[in-house]
């Protein structure tokens, strides 16, 4: 039990590092590729090629001095950040970057835990996220703040259900919750690596938009609008209680990115796994950078939509399209199972 527990603790303290590494230096790829997008230089002075800048910018957010509006609902005010930063850290505790490996005698699985309904805890704790925003929005007692907290919940709502539909066709091809489960079906299901992505041609797409607008992402960053709402939720925050929700926007982003490749392309799965199962990490650090540059990339190229097209596109597009895959699967799995199984 104690062996146990200590593995579990080294893993939570590697997976801390390797997040609040990965949140930093996001920031600084977002800002290359936006410069190479727009034809610009980028971060640059900071240490060899610019790469010191996401420690300048975590020196600069620390010794900031912290406002506190005198006006805010104070006891609310400082709670939102965290109440949006430790669910999205929170998420990373069940999702598998690999399969097992030997190291020092002992079987170590590359995840920190397992537990069956993994998507149901992911899902559980994505939503809680909007609370931060929306508390965030009330307790600064500021127009612009407030409108944005509003524009953070109406937006969530209505993509959560897209969201949550269009992974039911891959729960419909897995019969699992368990993501684990979900990746060993992708290895294993007629005959070699087929990823879920063949038979959800339909569902990815919608999983991947709705994502976008789950972590608002251009172009649904509604509501932090800075060209209405000069930031949105975030409009009375600075130092480091700014930074948490920054932590938290690029949480999401790894957490929406790493579903997608595990409900989606296989999770870890790759050449030579089973015989290197350390490659397993290395694909699906891959995978899931890919994905990330796509959505910054997304971020530079595409306009911001108004919010009546973004309400409209999520209830009378996005929703639709999602119960159609699920009316689709279910009827091809149907198919399958009757005439070719």
């Amino acid at each position: 039990m104690t062996n146990l527990l200590i593995e579990w603790l080294i893993k939570i303290g590697f997976m801390l590092f390797i997040l609040l590494t990965a949140v930093a230096y996001l920031t600084f790829l977002e800002r290359k590729v936006m410069s190479w997008i727009q034809l610009r230089v980028g971060p640059n002075r900071a240490g060899p090629f610019g790469l010191l800048q996401p420690a300048a910018d975590g020196l600069k957010m620390l010794l900031k001095e912290d406002i506190l509006p005198t006006a805010a609902t104070k006891w609310l005010y400082i709670t939102a950040p965290a109440i949006s930063v430790i669910p999205a850290l929170m998420t990373f505790v069940v999702i598998p970057y690999g399969s097992s490996i030997k190291l020092f005698g002992r079987n170590i699985e590359l995840h920190v835990t397992n537990i069956n309904i993994a998507l149901l805890y992911i899902f559980a704790l994505t939503s809680l996220g909007v609370y931060g925003i929306a508390i965030a929005g009330w307790s600064s007692n500021n127009k612009y703040s407030l409108m944005g907290g509003l524009r953070s919940s109406a937006q969530m709502v209505s993509y959560e259900l897209a969201l949550g539909l269009s992974i039911v066709g891959v729960l419909l091809c897995t019969g699992t919750l368990d993501l684990t489960k979900i990746v060993e079906w992708q290895a294993s299901n007629w005959g070699g690596y087929r990823w879920t992505i063949f038979p959800q041609l339909l569902g990815f797409p919608i999983f991947f938009i709705a994502a976008l607008a789950e972590t608002n992402r251009t172009p649904f960053d509604l509501p932090e609008a800075d060209s209405e709402l000069v930031a949105g939720y975030h409009t009375e925050y600075s130092s480091m209680k700014f930074a948490m929700f920054q932590m938290a926007e690029y949480l999401n982003l790894i957490t929406s990115v790493s579903l997608s490749v595990t409900l989606y392309f296989g999770g870890w799965l790759g050449p030579g796994v089973k015989s290197f199962p350390w490659l397993g990490p290395i694909y699906f650090a891959i995978k899931a950078g890919i994905f990330i540059f796509i959505i910054m990339w997304i971020r530079f190229t595409l306009p911001r939509f108004r919010y009546d097209q973004l309400m409209k596109f999520g209830w009378k597009v996005l929703l639709p399209l999602a119960i159609l895959n699920v009316i689709l699967t279910g009827t091809g799995i149907m198919i399958y199972k009757t005439y070719f199984h």
